[in-house]
């Protein structure tokens, strides 16, 4: 059954080869388990935005998922599945270059940041509430 998030045929196909070697060629332990329920488990988590342990069971033991998602982190395998993936797109022509720039002219910092000298409570706001509770006296 497929699940709304759940990879196609064809999209595994293009990443399944990018995941780590699913039988540890010569490590101790118990092979990895099949990669494509994690994968999916991943995505939706990531699409979804819930907590691991609420992961369906379908995909198996949410920390099983988990745990798949952060080795594949530290160990580099999502970024090189994204660098496949644009260079791809990239070789069939369809990533408009136009589109990865971005434009700093409206972007402005704090003067402070530009090291501007910071104004005193009193010089800034002269009396003035600042939001902060009140305590009055007697």
């Amino acid at each position: 059954m497929h699940y709304r998030f759940d990879l196609t045929d064809a999209q595994w196909l293009r990443i399944r080869d990018s995941f780590p070697d699913r039988y540890h060629h010569g490590k101790a332990g118990r092979p990895f388990k099949d990669h494509r329920p994690l994968v999916n488990g991943i995505l939706w988590h990531l699409h979804t935005g819930a907590p691991w342990p609420d992961t369906p069971a379908r995909y198996g033991p949410w920390q099983t998922v988990y745990d798949r998602f952060n080795r594949w982190r530290k160990d580099g395998t999502w970024a090189q599945i994204l660098d496949a993936l644009l260079l791809r797109l990239d070789k069939g022509g369809h990533i408009e270059r136009d589109l990865w720039c971005f434009d700093a002219t409206n972007c402005r910092a704090h003067t402070a940041a530009a090291g501007a000298e910071k104004k005193s409570r009193a010089a800034a706001g002269a009396g003035r509430p600042t939001g902060h509770a009140f305590h009055r006296a007697g």
